[in-house]
């Protein structure tokens, strides 16, 4: 957990035709984000479809990154799902067992939906005091419900010493560099989970991207980390690309990112447990037409993906 800017994939499940967990395809994915050069991943989040997967298949898909990953880049991954102190508790404790470097707690769960912060902090305290030592992180999550944690109470969680590891997803400004002084000093890593704004937030000091587009293209917000600085008009070319193309990704996203890696080679379906979406001629244009963007980019910062057939 450096304080060096980079990528934290929030890693696609791949499933077979049957609806299954695909495992190899796990492992090929898995490969595919160490190629492009991510800092981290984080298994087990929104993107991996985690509400759709059993409690067992959440474990074994997060063993099964670790087994892979073999401690080349750490792991997080979520375990506070089921309502309820003590059921979260335990969720935290089997996720730590399978031996991924942090476990992520799932923001909106730690507080019903307009209960306020205190309450949120009292929950969290009870949750610190029972897992030990185990590192912890932090997820803005939409589902199933969108709360975004304040300055103040980011701020007490960095000054907790248990949490390494925070994906913001407010997309604005003004809440990320309030965020990031309230956190300044702590072990606290900041990643911004919105494309638009990260240009922004890597210039009040964020550590990060951890986005759905990292499931397309992380060697190129990789090449930003890695170069902004010393070639700051190329980096700001590129992220004004990053930032627009996001859009284009939501359509039918994950099915999209799925669809578009299986076209790089990768052994995967487009298969999905949330809603499969039905991609129209319209879709598929702007996709193809995304993948030839994506590709003219990796040409001209020779990317380590420039090979890959398309």
């Amino acid at each position: 957990m450096s304080k060096v800017p980079g990528v934290w994939p929030v890693m696609l499940t791949p499933f077979r035709k049957d609806g299954a967990v695909d495992f190899e395809g796990l492992d090929a994915l898995t490969e595919w984000y160490i190629k492009c050069g991510v800092s981290g991943i984080f298994s087990i989040c929104l993107s991996s479809e985690m509400y759709d997967l059993t409690d067992e298949e959440r474990t074994a898909v997060a063993s099964r990154v670790v087994s892979r990953v073999g401690g080349r880049v750490p792991i997080f991954a979520s375990g506070t799902f089921e309502p309820g102190q003590e059921a979260q508790i335990d969720s935290v404790r089997r996720m730590a067992d399978t031996g991924v470097n942090g476990v992520v707690v799932i923001v909106c769960q730690m507080a019903e939906e307009g209960q306020d912060n205190t309450t949120w902090r009292k929950n969290v305290e009870v949750l610190l005091k029972s897992t030990g030592e185990v590192p912890l992180g932090l997820y803005e999550c939409p589902r199933p419900y969108h709360r975004l944690l304040d300055a103040d109470t980011l701020g007490w969680c960095g000054s907790t010493g248990r949490f390494a590891f925070v994906k913001d997803t407010s997309s604005e400004e003004a809440s990320i560099a309030a965020k990031l002084e309230a956190t300044d000093g702590s072990p606290l890593r900041f990643y911004d989970a919105c494309a638009a704004t990260l240009w922004r937030s890597l210039e009040h000091g964020a550590d990060g991207f951890c986005g759905v587009a990292a499931n397309l293209y992380a060697d190129l917000y990789v090449w930003i980390f890695r170069n902004y600085r010393e070639d700051p008009e190329t980096a700001r070319q590129l992220h004004r690309f990053v930032s627009v193309a996001e859009r284009a990704i939501g359509i039918g996203y994950p099915s999209s990112a799925k669809l578009y890696l299986q076209k790089l080679g990768l052994p995967i379906t487009s298969r999905c447990r949330v809603k499969q979406h039905q991609f129209s001629e319209r879709d598929l244009l702007i996709l193809d037409d995304l993948t030839e963007m994506i590709c003219e980019w990796r040409e001209r910062i020779g990317s380590p993906l420039i090979e890959e057939v398309v």
